[in-house]
C-alpha cells in the first residue's frame, strides 16, 4: 500500500497544505518517512490523516466559487468501530461547509472494505447540504462490494452513485470537467 500516491496531476490547481480555509493547511509532508499505516501496512505519506486509523484521505480540489470539493481515499471505511462517517462529517466536511461548500465528490477506488454502523450522520448531511441549496455526495470509483454495503444498509438514499459515476475517468479531465460531469449525473439521478 506504501505505493499507492494520492493523484498529484492536479497539484498546480490546488493544494490543500496552501489554502488557509483548509482543515490541512499549513501540513508539511514528506517523501521519505512513512508515519501512518493501515493496519499492518504503512501508505504514503502523502496521504492526510483525518483522525480514522484506517481510512485517510487526500482533499485534491476545492473551488470556493461553484461550491465543490473532490476528495480521494484509501483504507478501510469502518463506521462499526471508528465512526469513520462521524470524523469525515464533523471535522472535513463541516469545516469547508463552514467556507461555501456544499457538493463533495468522494473518490473511492482505493476504499477496500466498508462497515456500517447506522444511517444518522449520512442523513445529517444529506439534509445540511439540501436545505442550503442543491448540495450533494458523489461517491465516484467506488468497489462493487463497498457500493453493495451502502446499499444494504440504506445509505444510498444519502449518496449518489451509479451510472457514470461507478467507473468514471477521472483522471483524464480537469477539476472543473469532473465536476460538471459528477454535477450533471447527479441532477439526472433526481437525488
Amino acid at each position: 500500500m506504501h505505493t499507492i500516491e494520492p493523484y498529484f496531476n492536479w497539484r498546480g490547481f490546488y493544494t490543500a497544505e496552501e489554502d488557509e480555509h483548509s482543515p490541512f493547511y499549513g501540513r508539511e509532508y514528506s517523501e521519505f518517512e512513512f508515519e501512518n499505516h493501515i493496519y499492518n501496512y504503512v501508505i504514503h505519506p502523502q496521504w492526510d490523516d483525518m483522525g480514522s486509523p484506517t481510512l485517510f484521505i487526500k482533499l485534491l480540489f476545492v473551488d470556493y466559487d461553484e461550491h465543490f470539493a473532490v476528495m480521494e481515499m484509501i483504507g478501510e471505511w469502518n463506521d462499526a468501530i471508528n465512526n469513520d462517517i462521524m470524523i469525515l462529517k464533523r471535522d472535513i466536511a463541516e469545516h469547508l461547509m463552514a467556507f461555501g461548500i456544499s457538493k463533495f465528490i468522494l473518490i473511492g477506488e482505493n476504499v477496500l472494505n466498508f462497515h456500517a454502523l447506522d444511517d444518522c450522520y449520512y442523513e445529517e448531511w444529506s439534509e445540511e447540504l439540501r436545505d442550503g441549496g442543491r448540495g450533494w455526495i458523489a461517491l465516484l470509483n467506488f468497489r462493487e462490494h463497498v457500493l453493495s454495503e451502502f446499499r444494504k444498509n440504506g445509505l444510498l438514499d444519502y449518496l449518489n452513485s451509479g451510472d457514470e459515476l461507478d467507473d468514471m475517468h477521472w483522471r483524464n479531465l480537469t477539476p472543473l470537467q469532473l465536476f460538471q460531469l459528477t454535477e450533471r449525473t447527479v441532477l439526472r439521478q433526481g437525488k
